[in-house]
């Protein structure tokens, strides 16, 4: 794994989204309790990950990151943007009281702004598509995403103490 091919725009622009996703995460009043706030840290780096090595770089390779066909540590740091979004989307959720009659726009709404996001990241030179994939095409892999996130979500609220008591 190369440290990265050259340090420009998309490795700053990596770094000061790192800083201020997780400065959000670490401001924002502690709604829920460790356990849950691990759980969800973590789900949303796998889900991120699993899509990325599905479409990005692994079985169908509809895009690279950065500089380089090879990981570089910018493409690490990258996958580190996953947790604070997954967060925040629960964070967001619990916070708007979303439920049956509002699931369905928020799905869309989180959807939408992960395109607005990729759209981001292309524009910054973190993301390059390939193999004619098109920023379109990324629309429903966030509402398969943002979906599963939500009714996963459910699953853990309806079995376990999530919110903290203090």
């Amino acid at each position: 794994m190369n440290l990265w091919e050259s340090f420009d725009t998309n490795e700053i622009s990596i770094l000061i989204m790192i800083v201020v996703a997780y400065t959000v995460l670490f401001l924002l009043p502690k709604k829920f309790s460790p356990e849950i706030t691990l759980l969800f840290l973590l789900w949303g780096f796998s889900i991120g990950v699993f899509f990325d090595f599905t479409i990005g770089g692994g079985l169908i390779d509809f895009y690279r990151l950065n500089d380089s066909q090879q990981y570089e540590l910018f493409d690490f740091l990258y996958y580190l943007l996953f947790p604070p979004f997954s967060y925040l989307f629960i964070y967001f959720y619990e916070s708007l009281e979303i439920n049956r009659k509002t699931f369905i726009g928020y799905i869309l709404a989180w959807a939408l702004l992960g395109v607005g996001m990729q759209w981001i990241f292309i524009n910054l030179d973190i993301i390059h598509f390939q193999n004619d994939y098109q920023l379109i095409y990324s629309f429903p892999v966030f509402l398969i995403s943002q979906t599963v996130t939500g009714l996963y979500y459910e699953f853990v609220f309806s079995r376990f103490r999530v919110l903290r008591s203090d």
